[in-house]
């Protein structure tokens, strides 16, 4: 537990990163919907934090964390635009956030004893985790009453449509997120008397937060 704590920070400066990149591309695909190959980038991105967080922790429940900050980043976000929490700039994506934590966190729990040690074992758990994150959100529908983004005159839903970019993109972002995120492990570790170990993760959090306002207020 101690030793989770000590790095809190560091996920926390995660989750923050990647809901400053939520962020902006919201603001990117100004309130539309997702253009098309976009959503299926980002979900590949999320599975690079959560894995980073699981590389630096060895827990995959650190997912959730990220969660509620990227959530609380996209919240701020709404508030600032004036936007009601069901609307699709904000509730689905927040959906979104959610299939993808709850998938890389099954994943984890099911294969990752066998596969935490291995690069393929780390890309195979990428791939698994986007491809249950793209299949369960077309159902955002019936939490948020919102449809998904679905292909121009068809009824196929995007994240169906590009779900080979969101796996190949996992495939390789999770290896790279658990490999970044043991050498920050070995890093705080060896540096964990340091005030600049200590003061990045505050300082990448406020920041976020900073450039969030700057975009939104100017």
């Amino acid at each position: 537990m101690n030793k989770i704590k000590g790095k809190l920070g560091m996920v926390l400066a995660a989750g923050s990163v990647w809901g400053f990149m939520e962020v902006g591309m919201g603001m990117y695909l100004r309130g539309t919907c997702s253009r098309f190959i976009t959503g299926s980038v980002m979900t590949g991105i999320a599975i690079f934090f959560f894995a980073l967080a699981y590389g630096l922790t060895n827990k995959a429940g650190t997912a959730v964390i990220l969660l509620g900050i990227a959530s609380a980043l996209k919240l701020l976000d709404a508030y600032l635009l004036h936007l009601p929490i069901l609307h699709g700039a904000v509730a689905n994506p927040i959906y979104a956030f959610v299939t993808e934590a709850t998938a890389f966190i099954f994943v984890v729990y099911i294969v990752g004893e066998k596969f935490k040690n291995s690069l393929s074992g780390n890309a195979i758990m990428g791939a698994l985790s986007a491809l249950i994150a793209a299949n369960l959100f077309p159902m955002v529908k019936i939490f948020t009453g919102i449809p998904a983004c679905v292909l121009p005159g068809t009824n196929y839903p995007l994240a169906l449509y590009y779900l080979p970019v969101s796996v190949g993109i996992a495939f390789i972002s999770c290896p790279l997120g658990v490999y970044t995120g043991k050498e920050l492990a070995g890093v705080t570790e060896r540096n964990r008397k340091s005030i600049l170990v200590k003061v990045i993760p505050q300082v990448a959090t406020i920041l976020s937060i900073v450039f969030i306002l700057l975009l939104r207020v100017t």
